[in-house]
């Protein structure tokens, strides 16, 4: 029954979030015994009443409809078989290996990349998109700019940043290069 689906899964986020009932009534706007017969799967929710909860839960709409006896996402990519991405930069001897084999729903998408700089790299500092990106050093070292200000980046070093600003590997000190990139954005 899809009512006590729904009223399962608030329960559920509800516990994880270590609320009360009165805290998520009153934070979505409901009254205690509205909550507890949705929780219970007595009634059938509106919509408006799935979208305070969904807000006040910090979770999609879409949460209260997962297909229980289905498994949540995973993407699985065995070493070394990522997805080679043509991406700006790629004539320039960077390359790009897709990590994941699927994207997930939800209001934010991330992409994560190994990237490799062989031998024939150049330098390139002009890189700008929306959202924000994640390094993190595998090995080589690089002076890697973001903005006006230059990092030298060694293995274990990380850099996160504002990706809509200029950035790029500026200087290679000792190659080969490859870090892990993850780039974030807000779902449009």
């Amino acid at each position: 029954m899809l009512e006590a689906e729904i009223g399962q899964e608030v329960r559920q986020l509800r516990r994880g979030l270590d609320l009360t009932v009165a805290q998520l009534s009153a934070t979505a706007g409901l009254s205690t015994g509205m909550l507890s017969k949705i929780e219970n799967g007595a009634i059938s929710p509106s919509l408006a009443t799935l979208n305070a909860l969904a807000n006040a839960l910090n979770v999609s709409v879409r949460q209260f409809f997962r297909d229980s006896a289905s498994e949540p996402p995973c993407s699985y990519v065995k070493g070394g078989q990522g997805t080679r991405m043509n991406r700006r930069g790629t004539k320039a001897g960077y390359l790009y290996d897709l990590l994941v084999g699927r994207s997930f729903d939800g209001d934010i998408t991330i992409e994560p990349y190994l990237i490799t700089l062989g031998p024939d790299a150049v330098p390139h500092t002009t890189f700008r998109h929306a959202g924000n990106e994640f390094l993190y050093m595998l090995s080589g070292t690089m002076v890697y700019r973001h903005g006006t200000r230059s990092y030298t980046l060694r293995p274990g070093d990380t850099l996160y940043f504002d990706a809509s600003a200029r950035h790029g590997p500026e200087e290679f000190t000792r190659q080969p290069v490859s870090y892990l990139s993850l780039v974030t954005y807000p779902r449009r």
